[in-house]
């Protein structure tokens, strides 16, 4: 039997080695998932060309900054029941389900509204004047995948839950689903019906409404510690605590996906090669980091558990212990993207130039992630399992705006290195990122936030 020190004695482990297995594993399997769906869409659809490459490669930035919303608040939601669970309260953790589901629903079905009225406006801010071919693709792009917020935000709710039951499992299988008929339609409406970028984001809407439908369904099984269908009323105490955890991360999220929106639209400057490679370099980079983005999600899980039963030492006990699970994994992965570039790059269908610049940005971001990556984005899930929300959102927004779009802006334009130049001011975002997260931990204020409710 595992144990950790507490005091003068020892206490039993509340997550066992293969408890932390069972959460991990289907995750990092998740998150491989989640990512193919945009992987796929973008080789697809490259055989229509680099406008239609160019085209979803911008739209799936704001897809992303939308996306990332949507999991702020079911993050929310996910410390908040993990908390109640750890205090053994679980109609109230079932009660924090119902509100989130609620609540993420709604905001989604607003941002959709505002995205496809505004569809025009909005890609024109962001990213100016494009090619004509290339604003037609992302326009159509834009609409059909703003269909799919609700479902979407949703399915992110409901997996979150999962996890903070530690049963991955399921919203794992759910993606399995999800990425076979994204697959399958890909290939129906792209390559036998020819419609383009139009294809790949059909294709996704009817994966993300299944695989949506699927989690409520099993969600609403009330076996479970946490499920739907307990709470019939908005209960506005409880979706304050929700969003007291999700709008600081949601804000953080937000301005972080909106910096590198912005950036892009610097590269943008520079012409379709160095979008198409730059869209290229975000699938492929997206792989290497994909097991520490799967242990900031089982960090919210097990440090929210340890929070919620007041074990402060387990806590501590748990952070190390994944964060050093983390660089190991992070690094194998960022390694086995790096060697592999070879076989990968030649799936896209793009030129010799943009193939090129995608190979420099891989390199760029892999190799210094290994080292940097974990500490700049992991961490910070340890202080808001917590409840310490603050000092993340304001650590990464002035990181952010000072180190990743203001020297991408003086390195890619002022100094005319284009994507390399952006890429290289990310790093530095990471680092200032990363030394303020350890020197916030190591200093134990993270442990004052929470309060039992």
């Amino acid at each position: 039997m595992s144990m950790v020190k507490k005091g003068d004695g020892e206490q039993k482990l509340l997550f066992s080695n293969r408890d932390l297995g069972r959460l991990i594993f289907p995750l990092i399997v998740e998150q491989i998932l989640a990512v193919s769906v945009g992987m796929v869409d973008t080789v697809m659809v490259s055989s229509a060309g680099e406008a239609a490459t160019s085209g979803v490669s911008l739209v799936d930035m704001i897809n992303v900054l939308f996306i990332n919303i949507f999991a702020a608040v079911a993050t929310g939601g996910a410390v908040i029941s993990s908390q109640y669970l750890g205090q053994k309260k679980m109609r109230r953790a079932c009660e924090a389900a119902d509100q989130l589901v609620l609540i993420t629903g709604l905001l989604a079905v607003v941002i959709m509204g505002g995205s496809i009225l505004f569809r025009r406006q909005l890609l024109t801010l962001l990213y100016g004047k494009v090619a004509e071919d290339v604003m037609a693709n992302a326009l159509i792009y834009l609409i059909l995948s703003a269909l799919s917020y609700p479902f979407l935000a949703v399915y992110n709710s409901c997996a979150a839950l999962f996890r903070s039951m530690g049963n991955s499992k399921i919203s794992m299988e759910a993606s399995i689903v999800m990425n076979v008929i994204n697959v399958i339609g890909d290939y129906t409406l792209i390559f036998i019906f020819h419609w383009g970028a139009a294809g790949a984001a059909a294709a996704s809407l009817v994966s993300r409404m299944i695989a949506c439908f699927i989690l409520l369904y099993r969600l609403s099984n009330k076996s479970l510690d946490i499920h739907i269908g307990v709470s019939r009323r908005i209960n506005i105490p409880m979706i304050r605590r929700i969003l007291h955890i999700g709008i600081p991360n949601g804000v953080e999220n937000s301005i972080f996906q909106l910096g590198r929106v912005l950036v892009v639209g610097i590269i943008a400057m520079f012409g379709t090669s160095q979008i198409a490679a730059n869209a290229i370099a975000n699938n492929l980079d997206s792989l290497g980091v994909l097991p520490g983005q799967a242990m900031s999600l089982a960090i919210i899980t097990v440090i929210g558990r340890c929070v919620g039963a007041g074990d402060f030492s387990q806590a501590e006990y748990y952070a190390k212990k994944m964060m050093k699970i983390a660089y190991l994994i992070n690094g194998l992965c960022c390694l086995g993207v790096i060697l592999t570039l070879p076989l990968t790059l030649s799936l896209y269908g793009v030129t010799d130039e943009a193939r090129e610049i995608g190979r420099l940005l891989v390199i760029i971001h892999s190799g210094c992630a290994i080292l940097f990556w974990p500490a700049s984005f992991c961490l910070a899930n340890v202080l808001r399992a917590a409840n310490d929300v603050r000092f993340p959102m304001c650590a990464s927004i002035l990181s952010m705006v000072i180190f990743r779009i203001g020297s991408s802006y003086v390195l890619a334009v002022g100094m005319n290195m284009g994507a390399v130049g952006v890429w290289i001011a990310m790093v530095a975002d990471w680092i200032v990122r990363a030394a303020c997260f350890i020197r916030r931990y190591m200093g134990g204020k993270w442990k004052t936030f929470y309060r039992a409710a």
